[in-house]
């Protein structure tokens, strides 16, 4: 298994011990059965963005906050080197923590890369009203909050707080690559 899903499983079993719960009560908080999370945890599985949205949500935390492991938190400039890398193994969607979350800042930015045809949906948000600013760097991606949809193009930035379901579409035949910061209160 690689470093990141190493990392992701066990932050995930971290996270899960902190609150004193056993498998059951996180399967039951997060709507992910617990045999999944058991091989999640094992490292048997790398978990989909999906689910990485589910346990988010569950924990009560940003999904930055869930990739919580990387670069230091101290360090001012974050090589690319040391940018986090995830790829979901169902979408094949690459995401780079190019500034990850850490104590005393509010923000983190992520470089999302979905592949063409590729689609992600969120059913809830992790955190109810986080701030978002999306620009879309390259290819066409198709934003849907709730029941709003957003067309966008390469330079656009897309504003919104977000507080209901959502889905990120790249329709091609370019992959849609964007950053996406996230402000925490």
């Amino acid at each position: 298994m690689a470093d990141t899903e190493q990392n992701i499983s066990g932050r995930i079993s971290a996270l899960r011990k902190a609150r004193n719960w056993r498998l059951e009560e996180l399967a039951e908080k997060s709507g992910v059965s617990r045999a999944t999370l058991s091989r999640i945890e094992r490292g048997e599985t790398s978990p989909t963005a999906i689910v990485l949205g589910q346990l988010a949500r569950a924990f009560g935390i940003t999904m930055a906050d869930l990739f919580g492991f990387g670069a230091p938190a101290g360090d001012a400039r974050i090589a690319r080197a040391d940018q986090l890398l995830w790829v979901d193994p169902e979408t094949g969607f690459r995401r780079r923590s190019v500034s990850p979350a850490a104590s005393g800042f509010r923000g983190s930015v992520v470089e999302g890369e979905l592949p063409p045809g590729a689609t992600i949906s969120y059913s809830v948000p992790p955190l109810p009203d986080l701030e978002h600013h999306l620009v879309l760097l390259e290819g066409t991606l198709v934003m849907t909050i709730g029941d709003e949809r957003h067309d966008l193009f390469p330079g656009d930035c897309l504003r919104f707080r977000l507080n209901a379901p959502n889905a990120y579409h790249a329709p091609g035949p370019d992959p849609a690559r964007y950053l996406l910061t996230v402000i925490t209160s």
